[in-house]
C-alpha cells in the first residue's frame, strides 16, 4: 500500500512516473482489497497534485516579488490564464490525462483556482481513473 501511495504520488506531480500498472496488479493479486487500494491510489494521486496546486500558487507569488509593477506579465503566463478562463475549473476534470493533467494542475494553482474546489475536482477526476483501471483489471485478469 505505501509503495502503491507514493508511486500515485509521484504519478501527480511534474516528474515522469506512473501507477495504473501497479494497481492493477495489486487488484489482481489482491481483489479483496480493491476498494482499500484505489482508495490509497486515488488519495495519494490527488495529493500530488496538491504539490503541483502549491507550486503554481509559489510560482505566482515569487514573479510578484521579483517583477517590476510596470512589467508586463510573461507570454507563458497570458497563454496559461487565457485557456484557463476559455475551459474554466472544468478543466480539472482532464488532470487525471497523460502529459496534459499535471500542468492542468500547476495552471490551476498560478491562477488561484480555490483549493476546495481544486481538490474536490481532481479527486473525482483521479478516483474515476482509477475506477475504470480496475475494472479494466479485473477484465482482462
Amino acid at each position: 500500500m505505501i509503495a502503491l501511495f507514493i508511486a500515485a504520488f509521484l504519478a501527480a506531480t511534474l516528474l515522469p512516473a506512473q501507477s495504473e500498472l501497479g494497481l492493477a496488479y495489486l487488484l489482481v493479486q489482491n481483489p479483496q482489497n480493491a476498494t482499500a487500494l484505489i482508495a490509497v491510489a486515488s488519495i495519494g494521486n490527488t495529493l500530488g497534485s496538491v504539490v503541483n496546486w502549491a507550486m503554481g500558487r509559489g510560482i505566482i507569488g515569487f514573479a510578484q516579488r521579483i517583477s517590476k509593477p510596470e512589467k508586463k506579465q510573461s507570454r507563458w503566463y497570458e497563454t496559461a490564464e487565457n485557456w484557463y478562463r476559455k475551459f474554466g475549473f472544468w478543466s480539472l476534470l482532464a488532470s487525471w490525462m497523460p502529459v496534459i493533467g499535471d500542468p492542468i494542475t500547476l495552471v490551476a494553482g498560478v491562477l488561484k483556482e480555490p483549493f476546495w474546489r481544486f481538490c474536490l475536482l481532481v479527486a473525482v477526476a483521479k478516483t474515476v481513473r482509477y475506477l475504470i483501471v480496475a475494472t479494466i483489471a479485473f477484465q482482462i485478469f
